[in-house]
């Protein structure tokens, strides 16, 4: 017996506002392209961070506290995509455990 895969596509609503003020339906992005996305930018930032640590070094950098800002912003994004991943994991293994 074959499985096929689940079709997982957002409603659609089509409604038109008689005073003018509706937009075009906008492109539904996928789950995935969000996760891509917040992984391109939190390496954006690691990288960024990394560039600042990296003229700071240098000396060619007068302001300090824009390469703190740069590394703190870093690490949030760090720490918010580890515990997105170990919340995932952990709903993973919950689905896991359940019996059918």
């Amino acid at each position: 017996m074959e499985i096929a895969a689940l079709q997982m596509t957002p409603v659609k609503m089509h409604a038109e506002s008689h005073l003018g003020e509706t937009k075009a339906p906008e492109e539904v992005k996928s789950f995935g392209t969000y996760l891509t996305d917040a992984l391109k930018k939190t390496n954006a930032l690691q990288l960024e961070s990394d560039k600042q640590n990296a003229l700071l070094a240098a000396g060619r950098i007068e302001d300090v506290s824009q390469v703190v800002i740069a590394s703190q912003k870093a690490e949030i994004a760090l720490q918010l995509t580890l515990q997105l991943r170990n919340r995932a994991m952990s709903a993973y293994q919950e689905i896991m455990r359940m019996q059918v």
